[in-house]
């Protein structure tokens, strides 16, 4: 059965009018938010650490900058949108102490009341829009007119409301203009995760990085290298884009498409998959959150090995210098 899929003439955000909406963050999701919320007539505040680089950015594109409790405190909606893994103590410390009976609180993703690191009251709403796309292409699409497709959820109905509120907030940010999904934290929070690791983030850049040695290591220039197993692969993901694995198949040569359908299945073979399923195990579990969790108690010590190992790796060396001989770049 499809999911809903809601538009803008389904969402009413006069809901949302003479209420302060706390935008807690100012980064990739918190700045679009702000901005596009703010543009659809919305009082919009800004909750931030006092010490953060962020306070004069968004002042400078003329929000009103609170700390985080003070935001809290005004607020009648408080998105939390800071990092995940801050979310838990940011919000025992500075948002728990002010929220009161009425007030909804808002996420842009589940982490955080999947894997219980907030537990809410039990007399405020408590729901979910998350945009299906890094926020700057979601304050450029609103600019244009358009929008980015949205997620919404409810994990708490106090008010009897919720699912109105997370609609209205959707077509604040020009989510509505493309179309809103209801669905739940847990599998919204589930697939993201995986979706990062198993695939965009992961699964993609370890695919580009092996198929970069194993021609290099096969003696062929690293600058052929990096354009056929990288800078290429923007070529194909467009195409998915527009019209899905078939439409790139139709869209490439019978050469490139045959290739891929038989070698294809060899390459992310039997070992692959069964290496995702263990990915998405340990995601449903909560191991995957229990150890991002305990790495920034300790202060990122295996992250920041395994980031510098991704900096310097050959394929990034080649790749700045030849994006600096780009001229479409310039």
């Amino acid at each position: 059965m499809a999911l809903p899929i809601f538009y803008d003439k389904d969402a009413n955000m006069s809901l949302l009018e003479g209420k302060k909406l706390a935008v807690i963050g100012y980064g990739s999701q918190g700045h679009a938010h702000s901005l596009n919320l703010k543009d659809s007539g919305l009082d919009v505040v800004i909750g931030l650490r006092k010490e953060s680089k962020s306070w004069k950015k968004a002042e400078a594109e003329g929000l009103t900058v609170m700390t985080t409790a003070e935001a809290a405190k005004a607020g009648d909606v408080i998105m939390i949108l800071a990092p995940d893994q801050l979310q838990g103590e940011l919000y025992a410390n500075d948002i728990a102490p002010h929220l009161e009976a009425g007030n909804v609180l808002a996420f842009g993703h589940g982490f955080n009341i999947l894997y219980q690191q907030i537990v809410p009251p039990e007399d405020v709403d408590v729901i979910m829009i998350a945009p299906k796309s890094p926020g700057h292409m979601v304050r450029r699409t609103y600019t244009e007119g358009n929008g980015t497709p949205c997620l919404i959820a409810v994990y708490q109905d106090a008010s009897g409301k919720a699912q109105d509120y997370a609609l209205a907030w959707a077509k604040g940010i020009g989510g509505a203009r493309a179309g809103v999904i209801l669905t739940n934290f847990r599998d919204e929070t589930e697939t993201d995760l995986f979706g990062e690791q198993a695939v965009l983030c992961g699964g993609v850049s370890e695919l580009v990085r092996a198929g970069f040695e194993t021609l290099t290591d096969a003696g062929y220039p690293p600058e052929i290298a990096y354009f056929e197993c990288l800078h290429e692969l923007k070529l194909i993901v467009d195409l998915f884009y527009e019209g899905g694995i078939n439409y790139m198949n139709y869209s490439v040569s019978e050469t490139a498409e045959y290739g891929g359908l038989v070698k294809g299945p060899e390459i992310i073979g039997k070992e692959s998959r069964e290496a995702m399923k263990k990915t998405l195990e340990e995601v449903q579990n909560g191991t995957f959150a229990k150890n991002w969790l305990l790495e920034n108690k300790v202060g990122q010590p295996s992250f920041n090995g395994l980031r510098r190992q991704s900096e310097n790796h050959p394929i990034e060396k080649v790749g700045v210098e030849l994006r600096e001989m780009f001229s479409w770049k310039k």
